[in-house]
C-alpha cells in the first residue's frame, strides 16, 4: 500500500494530543495505522454501497463503516 498521509500531519495530531516532541518512527507508526484503520474503512464503505445498489460511495456509508 502506498504512503499517501504526510508524516507532518501526523505530527501534528500527535502534538494535538499533547506531546511536546515526536520522533520519526513515531510519525511513521502513526501512519500505518491510521491508514490500514482507513482501508478497512473504505472497503466496508465500499460495501455498503454495493448493496444498496450504487457505485458511488457516500458520506452514510463511510459514517457506517466507521462504527463497525
Amino acid at each position: 500500500m502506498t504512503k499517501s498521509l504526510p508524516l507532518a500531519a501526523m505530527e501534528k495530531l500527535l502534538k494535538a494530543a499533547g506531546a511536546s516532541r515526536v520522533s520519526e518512527d513515531a510519525k511513521v507508526a502513526l501512519r500505518e495505522v491510521i491508514e490500514d484503520i482507513a482501508k478497512d474503512i473504505a472497503e466496508r464503505a465500499s460495501k455498503f454501497a454495493q448493496h444498496s445498489g450504487r457505485k458511488t460511495i457516500k458520506s452514510a456509508d463511510v459514517k457506517l463503516a466507521a462504527r463497525g
